[in-house]
């Protein structure tokens, strides 16, 4: 296997960078809806969200790989089999999952930091609170951190059953080039 998309398929580090954020982002709003349902004499009312939060922060940071890396090594190219039409809606619903999830991280981050406190990240590190005190911050930034997290998990499960519609009715190889096939 190869470490960098050519321009047939994509390489090792484009696909553990796509379903480790695939599976990151699932299992945050997993935790995000379970969290929900907390309440205040829970042992976890206090450390599901840290462990949200701490999560949140390694997920931006890997986005900001992905990013960097798409730029060093860019994905292929579409297929000579997709139209203008499916060229378009690839380009369209793969910005707005970066675009997607890009808002929903700084909407946590402010959510996260309007009461002025840094984010502790595993004790690692601290992520400092640049931005807090703004009117009603802790909840208009939930209110659209909520929207944003259901309006990308179903995104994303589009974003699958197009991978699948081109797997097993258009039979072409979208979905084996994210699974490292080559595709010749």
């Amino acid at each position: 296997m190869q470490w960098r998309n050519s321009p047939l398929r994509f390489g090792l580090v484009s696909i553990l960078l796509h379903w480790a954020v695939a599976l990151t982002v699932f299992g945050l709003f997993g935790l995000g809806l379970w969290m929900g349902g907390l309440d205040y004499y829970s042992p976890w009312y206090r450390t599901a969200p840290d462990i949200h939060k701490g999560i949140g922060i390694l997920l931006f940071l890997v986005m900001l790989l992905r990013l960097a890396w798409r730029l060093f090594s860019p994905p292929p190219g579409p297929l000579a089999s997709h139209g203008p039409f499916v060229r378009l809606a690839s380009r369209a619903g793969h910005g707005l999952l970066y675009l997607g999830l890009f808002a929903l991280m700084i909407a946590g981050y402010l959510i996260s930091t309007a009461d002025g406190q840094p984010i502790e990240v595993f004790g690692w590190f601290q992520v400092p609170a640049l931005v807090s005190g703004l009117p009603d911050q802790a909840d208009v930034a939930g209110e659209v951190h909520e929207l944003l997290a259901w309006a990308l998990v179903g995104l994303a499960v589009l974003h699958a059953l197009a991978a699948l519609k081109h797997h097993f009715i258009d039979r072409d190889a979208t979905l084996v080039r994210m699974l490292g096939r080559d595709t010749r």
